[in-house]
């Protein structure tokens, strides 16, 4: 279980602070796959990063019980001067897990070719998208946390994607952040809506995007 108590973030601006999540309560438990709506700016990446640990609350607790991914086909995270071997390399050390058996789902996923052996600062932007999710799937979660579609590369790759995630990891947890109606009514069970930092959560998909529609000039 992910369980977010009374969870608040705010960041310093000039003059005083912002608050962009206000006293979020929330579950995610072992198999659920929950949708986070709202407007850009409405603080669903921030609460992403926080469930993921990259960030710290400002007040409140996170507790996991479930191993979490970082949010998928981030790429924020590389060593540029490093080859996208040696950050598969790195990143297996730092899950403890083994590395060789992992090198050729990585090197084929990716679609890298000779790239794999070259530093990370040189790819382009999709060819890190492509390694990015490549090692996300290659270590495994219970929960995986998903910000915004997963569109990498061309149509081909995108359904790859999408069947390495939802098909073949469809009895993990899943929250996902998108402000695609049709992505989210096939993939999640429940929403919750961001407004004014408050979450709002909701049974149903549908009713989620009643309140979220009924409430998106107050976001």
């Amino acid at each position: 279980m992910i369980h977010l108590n009374q969870v608040t973030k705010r960041y310093p601006i000039h003059g005083g602070d912002r608050v962009i999540l206000d006293d979020v309560n929330l579950r995610v438990r072992r198999g659920e796959k929950i949708g986070i709506l709202g407007r850009n700016g409405s603080g669903k990446s921030t609460l992403i990063r926080l469930i993921s640990g990259a960030e710290r609350p400002t007040s409140g607790t996170i507790t996991r019980s479930m191993r979490v991914s970082w949010p998928l086909a981030f790429s924020g995270g590389f060593q540029g001067s490093l080859t996208g071997l040696d950050n598969l390399r790195f990143i297996c050390r730092i899950y403890n897990t083994t590395t060789e058996d992992k090198i050729p789902f990585v090197q084929e996923f990716s679609e890298l070719g000779p790239y794999f052996r070259e530093p990370v600062k040189s790819y382009s932007s999709g060819m890190r998208a492509r390694l990015a999710f490549a090692l996300s799937m290659v270590i495994e979660f219970d929960c995986y946390l998903i910000d915004e579609i997963i569109a990498v590369g061309d149509d081909r790759f995108t359904q790859r994607c999408q069947i390495e995630l939802f098909e073949k990891r469809r009895d993990r947890s899943m929250i996902i952040v998108s402000h695609n109606p049709d992505f989210i009514k096939a993939h999640c069970d429940d929403a919750g809506v961001i407004v004014k930092g408050k979450l709002h959560f909701f049974p149903t998909v549908e009713e989620g995007f009643a309140f979220y529609h009924a409430h998106s000039a107050e976001q």
